[in-house]
């Protein structure tokens, strides 16, 4: 979260702190892809945790797979 002392959020401040070290593109590929992983890995928990409470079954997402969720919008009138 964005403090009223820095414009930068907690994680922001860190990452500079990371890139003030002069890394090659392969590092930075690297690390780049390491915060991509952890970053997934959380949404994918977060997602584990809703379907355990939810109770979904294989069956459900195979259903949920064929279900069009769109949200339909009045049509614009020229």
């Amino acid at each position: 979260m964005v403090n009223e002392e820095s414009p930068l959020t907690n994680l922001q401040r860190e990452l500079l702190t990371l890139f003030a070290q002069d890394v090659s593109e392969q590092e930075l590929n690297e690390i780049k892809q390491l915060i991509s992983s952890y970053f997934a890995e959380k949404a994918m928990d977060l997602a584990d945790k809703a379907w355990e409470e939810k109770g979904w079954t294989d069956e459900d997402a195979i259903k949920l797979s064929k279900t069009k969720m769109r949200t339909t919008y009045p049509k614009k009138i020229s």
